[in-house]
């Protein structure tokens, strides 16, 4: 009698990866040991806190354990050089030049930078921009946030994956 074979669980395997933000809403009072962990995987230590993120399995994994307390979603280049323009920093929380940039790395401006990052030529990580911090320190936003934190995006809360949202949000907390 023959085994039957087993199918393999991975569904999204022909999806390319994209560039992803995430911002961190909620703080720690009450949360899980497993999600406080995977937050400081992510570099999200406090409040206010963006990173970004290479759209692999398991950063949508992580993305997925943590979205009662942050809110992610596809970055454009436009929301993008803004980000690295006013939030970016260099090591000694120095800002982020053009300078900087061209020092640090093989591109010679921000929109060449944002263009490599977005097309997935370079991931925003120590070993392929060195010296650039990778998190990003944001104000709380202007006029507060789209309904409560305390609920997801699709109940008309700020949590969770929010989509092409996530580039309001940004520049309400720039």
């Amino acid at each position: 009698m023959a085994m039957a074979k087993k199918k393999s669980k991975s569904k999204e395997t022909n999806l390319t990866p994209k560039l992803y933000f995430a911002v961190r809403i909620r703080g720690a009072p009450g949360m899980r040991g497993k999600i406080l962990d995977t937050l400081k995987i992510l570099r999200m230590h406090k409040v206010n806190h963006g990173v970004l993120l290479w759209g692999t399995s398991s950063y949508r994994g992580m993305l997925l354990k943590c979205k009662d307390y942050i809110a992610y979603g596809e970055i454009d280049a436009k929301t993008l050089i803004r980000l690295l323009r006013v939030r970016g920093k260099v090591e000694g929380n120095k800002s982020l030049t053009e300078e900087h940039i061209r020092n640090l790395t093989n591109y010679k401006n921000f929109r060449e930078l944002t263009k490599a990052l977005l097309n997935g030529e370079i991931q925003y990580r120590e070993k392929d921009i060195y010296k650039i911090k990778p998190v990003f320190r944001l104000h709380p936003p202007r006029k507060g946030h789209k309904g409560t934190i305390k609920k997801h995006y699709n109940e008309g809360g700020t949590l969770g994956n929010v989509g092409i949202f996530i580039n309001v949000l940004i520049h309400k907390m720039i």
